[in-house]
């Protein structure tokens, strides 16, 4: 069965038998969110609270007021469903930065260079400066080739 967050609305596979006849409270393990989903009714009721429940709390009304239900509150690591963020750092990602810095880098460099006149006021050492980048660049493509 599919339940789905009414507040974040994160889709979660859950086994029906986990979920009584009269329905269960029922917290998402992504935003902590606290709602109570009916399996009878067939849709799931609005966000009853929005920080995880603390005491007994009274939730809902049956038909005969006499019965008023109360639910247990939920326990850390009783949820149905576990969430676990997955981590954002992949090869891919620090590749795409090293390459975006690099061409900043570069961009950089070229803007000083074409604009190095009107910046040598500025700052009086920007053509040695550049001088000695250039150098240093020069042989590190040195020393690569010299690798092979």
């Amino acid at each position: 069965m599919i339940i789905v967050c009414p507040s974040c609305g994160k889709n979660f596979d859950v086994d029906e038998n986990l979920i009584p006849e009269k329905g269960r409270l029922l917290k998402c393990g992504s935003c902590d969110q606290t709602w109570f989903f009916n399996k009878n009714v067939g849709e799931q009721t609005k966000p009853l609270i929005n920080k995880p429940i603390k005491q007994k709390k009274f939730l809902y009304e049956a038909e005969d007021t006499s019965k008023s239900k109360f639910i247990e509150p939920i326990k850390p690591g009783s949820e149905l469903v576990k969430y676990k963020p997955k981590s954002n750092f992949t090869f891919g990602k620090f590749l795409s930065y090293l390459i975006v810095s690099l061409i900043t880098f570069i961009a950089i460099i070229i803007i000083l260079d074409t604009f190095k006149d009107p910046l040598s006021n500025i700052f009086p050492n920007l053509e040695l400066i550049l001088y000695n980048l250039f150098e240093t660049l020069r042989d590190l493509i040195l020393f690569a080739k010299d690798l092979n």
